[in-house]
């Protein structure tokens, strides 16, 4: 035999013969690590981590962001809590003290007689929750009609100033919405309001009593809750506008290549999508306006008592607090407002709560 010739079994296994399992190549692709008797982590191939767990190698600058992160929720949750604690604490003796229901009394607050302390909340809740609706039955069409056009009918160069615009609304300081209401807007309304009285008047949410606030002034709930309307309107337009724009193009392109119209895109795509996320934008409107103190302070006259007129005063729980400012020398009186306070504080976490699991449900 030649030395340059291979023997025959040497060249039918390297030729075109079929491949068996004894074939080292072969072998080696259908074995697996644990056949090969192969260690993963004593291989020169580095391993990023199990996938399976989704954990990989943790560097010192995951380590720290991780830690900062966790430290920053934990402190938001400790400081919510500490207010609660607060609250509930300094509230405790003047509840105890309390000779009427704190959930049911309505007359006159009065605080200043440790012995006699007579407080309840009925009308300060109620005057609350008034204001807030008629700001959010106000705020939404309009927030809503904004965030449809600046998310699909405004041209492109105009959507940038006009969300500019609608986000300064949010900037304004409450004194100066309080300065507007007081002076411009509620005497602008009179001659409205006695139009409205001139054939409702015998509605209760339109009766005016005899120490109800003037029209001339026109500091009523109804222009608080105006003044109100356009503080929540940013907040609504923002959440709502933000949504829409993430409607899927797929679904908007399908739906005119059927032949529908723009607006019906809008109600058939851009709602449905987009619906939650207005819900939950209105949600945290209202939760804003809940708890505003200054501009109400400045808008609607205190009233001593809820009649449910919309033309009447009142009192909600953010500007009792601040019209008793001259009893917080005495710290059981200063506790029955603050007991005030613990309520409003548990209906805007009631409130945030539900924004929260709408947001989710999505």
């Amino acid at each position: 035999m030649a030395d340059n010739e291979l023997p025959a079994t040497e060249h039918d296994d390297r030729g075109a013969g079929p491949a068996t399992r004894e074939d080292p190549v072969v072998a080696s692709s259908q074995a697996t690590p644990r056949e090969k008797g192969q260690d993963p982590a004593a291989s020169n191939t580095p391993v990023a981590g199990n996938a399976s767990s989704g954990a990989g190698v943790k560097r010192p600058g995951d380590r720290i962001f991780e830690a900062l992160s966790t430290i920053s929720a934990a402190l938001i949750t400790v400081i919510i809590i500490a207010v609660g604690l607060f609250l509930l604490i300094q509230a405790f003796d003047p509840l105890r003290l309390n000779k009427e229901n704190f959930l049911t009394y309505g007359g006159q607050w009065q605080t200043a007689n440790l012995e006699n302390m007579q407080f309840g909340i009925p009308n300060l809740f109620f005057t609350t929750i008034t204001v807030s609706l008629i700001a959010l039955i106000i705020a939404m069409p309009v927030a809503l009609g904004i965030a449809i056009f600046l998310s699909n009918y405004a041209p492109k160069p105009l959507v940038r100033p006009l969300g500019t615009l609608v986000d300064m609304l949010a900037a304004v300081p409450s004194i100066v919405y309080g300065l507007w209401g007081a002076q411009v807007l509620g005497p602008k309304l009179s001659g409205f309001y006695e139009w409205i009285h001139s054939w409702g008047g015998e509605f209760f949410l339109f009766k005016q009593y005899a120490n109800s606030p003037s029209f001339d002034t026109g500091r009523n709930m109804l222009t608080g809750g105006i003044v109100l309307a356009v503080m929540i309107l940013p907040v609504i337009a923002a959440t709502a506008r933000e949504i829409f724009v993430q409607t899927p193009p797929g679904q908007i392109e399908s739906a005119l290549a059927l032949g529908a119209t723009r607006w019906e895109v809008i109600r058939m795509t851009v709602l449905p999508f987009g619906l939650s996320g207005f819900i939950a934008g209105s949600m945290l409107g209202l939760g804003r306006a809940l708890g505003e103190t200054m501009a109400l302070y400045m808008v609607v006259s205190p009233g001593p008592e809820f009649r449910g007129s919309l033309f009447d005063g009142g009192s909600t729980f953010a500007t009792a607090i601040a019209n008793a400012s001259a009893e917080f020398n005495n710290p059981t009186s200063a506790g029955a407002y603050i007991a005030a306070g613990l309520v409003l504080f548990l209906l805007t976490f009631i409130v945030n709560s539900i924004a929260r699991a709408i947001v989710n449900k999505k």
